[in-house]
Parts: C-alpha cells; structure tokens; sequence
C-alpha cells in the first residue's frame, strides 16, 4: 500500500490541543495588572479594530463571550504575515494568537492589553460591507434575523450567561433543598392544562405517504358521500404511538407521579403552547421549572416559591453584576435595583377576592384596559398594578376562583375557589403559577369529566389517589420570564436563544 504523500499527515496524526492552552478572557481581565509580563494565548472575535501609524499597527478589541468586556490586542505588521492588517481588523474576524500581556503606556482606559506575537489562526469575514452585526448598537427585532449570529451582540451574550448561571442557580436550590431532578418526557398523550393547544406528534403525515396516498387519490374510482367520509378519518391506531401524542405543555403529571414516591421533586426542560399568539410574552417552546412536593400544602408552596425566587435574584446579584450593570445601562435602568428589592422584601399575600377589591377601588384614579370584576383572570396590567403601584414588591395571590384554573388544583370548602397562587413581580406580572394538587380521588375524577377530558388518558393520574394518595402541591416558573424581569427586556423573543412563535422556526 502507498504511503500518503509527504505533505499530507498520516491518518493517525492528531494536532496538539488548543483549548487547555488558551486563557479566557475573564480571567486576563480579572487579574488586570497582575498577569504584565505573562505569555498568553488569546482566542476570540474581532468586536472593533481599526489600523493606524501608517498601516503597521492594529488596535482589536476581542471578545470570547467569557464575559462582557473586551481585551484589546495590540497587532504589529511585522508580526503577521497572514492576513493583512485591514483583514485582520474587520469586526466579525476570528483570532487566536499568542503573546506578552502588557500595561498600556500613556492613559489609556485599558488596564491590560496584549502585545501579539503570533497569530496562530484567523478566521476572516468574506465580506466586511455585508456582516450583518455593525459595530454600533442594533435593534434587537432586527438581530432576530439572525440568530445564528445575534450570539456575538453584546445584549444576547449578557442574556445568554445569565441564562446559563440560572439554570446552574436552579440546579444549585433544589438541590440544597433535597429534592431529585426528574426528566419527564416531552411527548406525552395527556393534556396537563386541558387547554387543547397542543403541538401533535405522529408520523402519518410524512411527505413520501402524503405523496402516494395523494397518487392512490387521483387512481381511485369515484366515491360516494361516506365512503369519502371514512377516508378522511385519521385511524392513529397505525400511528408510530398507536394513539394520539402530543409536545407536553407541562411535565408536571408525571413530576406528580415521582413525588408521590421521592417527596421533593423536580423538572426543568421545555415545553410547547400552540397559541397562535404574537404578543411580547408568548412563545411556542419555552422552559419552564417545576417542583412538586409530597405533604406540602398552599403554605408550604407559597414559601417554597417566594424562597426559589429570591435565590435567583440573589445568585445573578453576585455572579452576573458585570452584565447586570450593563443591562441597566442600556436597556432597564431600574434593573439592579428591582433584583435587590425582590430579594430582601418578603413577599406580599393577598387572596384573590382582597386583590379584585383592590383593584376595584382603584378604578376612580386608574382606567383599566380589562374590567376588574370577580371571577376574571387577572391580566397583566392588573399584576403590575398591584405589584408596582399598591405593594411596590411582590405579591402573591392565592385562592383563584375554579372556573378560571386547572382541573387538577384541590378545591376549597367554599366550593368556589381553589387552592391556587400565583407569583407576580413588578416588570412582568405573572412569574410563577402553581397549587395544591387534588389528592381526593371522587372530587378529582368529577373534575376531570367537568372539563371534558378524556377519562382513560387519566387513569393514572387517578392511580396516584387510588394507591396512597398523599396531599402535594407544586408550581412552575418560566425561565424566560425570569430573564425578562431580570434583564428588564421588553420581549420574551430575545431572552431564548432560537425562539418560535407563529410563522417562525428558524433553524
């Protein structure tokens, strides 16, 4: 067999690793002048550059998205041979390169720079006049054009280590708590809210069986009115489930199950709504937290909650600050301080029926949009008003009338109200919504048929009641609308990082 050419590396050749060597920015940034003198390896994405003294000289400033802040890179023509300066420069480029850490001379803002003595990889932007990311600041709308880039503005970087550091906050609470993470699946048969807007799942429809059966359609002699009639049922006994499947809306039945078993459990991942809604606050997948506890009830959750919520303000308080001032710098002034309030002020509680009085007798000096009246559910001009305006923090309320929630939340002795609360915090309204489960197996089965649901696809839902039913409750928080309360972003669309809404699923 003949030997590959020379200049071509042999099949077992591996390159020598490049990540352990390569120091994050943050650190560099942290240490400022303690690592002058240092031999380093940089690796990042051109934000700025510009080419002075004549062409021999390039100022970059590099960003590894290790955090917000830029190093500047110092770039000596006689140091590169490939490519030229001007190149080099352009905002988009990538660079990794080696050399000496330094104190800027003069007074220049930077406290660290980096003098390079080698670029050891460049990845260059095809076409500077056409990078869609300007140095300048951009709309975020217009940065939904491309998510595949939008990473590398600073807004959607800061949101997406704050995002990182309160999944890892979440993990962190549950668990100092003693519960398990629980994965419950994503496509499911049931319907948790009994909404019906569910995204299905099957396989009946791919393009290759639409295809023949379109072909067989056109072959086929004439029908009659019910033979037409038949055709067009969807038998899902032939379905890859053999019955209806759907995205989860919620994992929380089947969280239910775990801590009917474990005590204290927890889920986190995403779920799906197909609200043909275009609103700032909704989205077709988003993720949400859902803890359930065994022997816990109303309380026990409104204090779960209000600790959960305080936690996660308190963590993005001291491991995200650099972003947070940069948020409020750009975009919510008031956001630092909203995530200091809400997590040194104890939680207001009110009844549901005290808030509509509230909000009633607050009718004369504020016109709202939606009439407040008992047995509404309250919209999110009325949470911000309570929560900015009557309280100024945040309030919970509890004891929701029955019409307007879930099947599943434990009816009270009043028959006309149930075990529910919901968290509301001033920005966003709404952050947390949850109850006591209904643990009385002939209430919880009258309630499943009061809302049409199909009683088979509950069977074992009412199992958990038929064998050792126990009092539980738990809630759920949208992760997205945690960032927005945090961030104070206008539109839950820039704190996911692909987000879908109708008419959108890109990539």
């Amino acid at each position: 067999m003949a030997a590959p050419p020379a200049d071509l590396p042999a099949a077992d050749h591996l390159e020598p690793p490049m990540a352990a060597s390569r120091t994050p920015i943050r650190a560099i940034l942290a240490a400022t002048d303690a690592l002058a003198g240092e031999r380093v390896v940089v690796g990042g994405w051109v934000r700025a550059g510009r080419v002075q003294c004549g062409g021999t000289v390039a100022f970059l400033a590099v960003n590894d998205g290790s955090c917000h802040a830029s190093l500047q890179l110092v770039v000596e023509a006689a140091w590169v041979t490939h490519p030229p300066l001007a190149r080099l420069a352009a905002t988009g480029t990538s660079v990794l390169v080696s050399g000496v850490l330094r104190v800027p001379p003069g007074k220049s803002k930077e406290r660290i720079e980096l003098g390079v003595e080698a670029v050891i990889d460049a990845g260059e932007v095809d076409d500077p006049a056409a990078y869609p990311l300007p140095k300048g600041r951009i709309k975020l709308d217009r940065l939904r054009d491309f998510l595949h880039l939008r990473p590398r503005n600073d807004t959607i970087a800061a949101v997406a280590r704050m995002r990182s550091e309160l999944t890892f906050a979440t993990h962190s609470f549950f668990r100092e708590m003693g519960f398990v993470c629980v994965h419950t699946p994503i496509i499911t048969t049931d319907d948790c809210e009994g909404a019906g807007e569910m995204f299905q799942v099957t396989t009946l429809f791919s393009q290759a069986q639409k295809a023949d059966r379109d072909l067989r359609l056109k072959l086929a002699p004439h029908h009659d009115a019910d033979d037409e009639e038949e055709e067009g049922t969807v038998g899902f006994e032939s379905d890859f489930f053999r019955r209806q499947a759907f995205l989860t809306v919620s994992g929380q039945l089947q969280a239910e199950a775990y801590a009917c078993a474990l005590s204290g459990v927890y889920t986190f991942g995403p779920t799906f709504r197909a609200e043909n809604s275009h609103t700032s606050r909704h989205l077709a997948e988003f993720w949400m937290v859902e803890p359930e506890i065994a022997f816990a009830n109303l309380q026990d959750i409104m204090n779960y909650a209000e600790s959960y919520v305080q936690y996660l303000c308190k963590w993005l308080l001291e491991h995200c600050m650099e972003d947070m001032e940069f948020m409020a710098k750009t975009h919510d002034k008031a956001a630092i301080e909203r995530l200091e309030l809400v997590s040194s002020t104890p939680f207001e509680r009110v009844s549901y029926t005290k808030a509509v009085e509230i909000l009633m007798g607050s009718a004369g000096s504020k016109k709202f949009q939606t009439k407040v009246e008992w047995g509404i559910d309250l919209a999110s001009e009325h949470e911000r008003y309570l929560t900015e305006v009557i309280f100024k923090k945040p309030v919970i309320v509890y004891n929701y009338p029955r019409g307007i929630k879930a099947f599943y939340m434990r009816l009270n002795d009043d028959q006309k109200t149930v075990a529910a609360m919901d968290v509301l915090v001033p920005k966003v309204g709404e952050l947390i919504g949850g109850s006591q489960r209904e643990e009385r197996f002939g209430i919880l089965k009258q309630r499943i048929l009061e809302a049409g649901l199909p009683m088979a696809s509950y069977e074992f839902y009412l199992d958990l009641r038929r064998y050792g039913s126990v009092k539980h409750s738990g809630f759920g928080l949208g992760l997205e609308r945690m960032l927005l309360f945090a961030t104070g972003l206008d539109n839950i669309r820039d704190v996911i990082p692909f987000p879908r809404y109708p008419g959108k699923a890109d990539l």
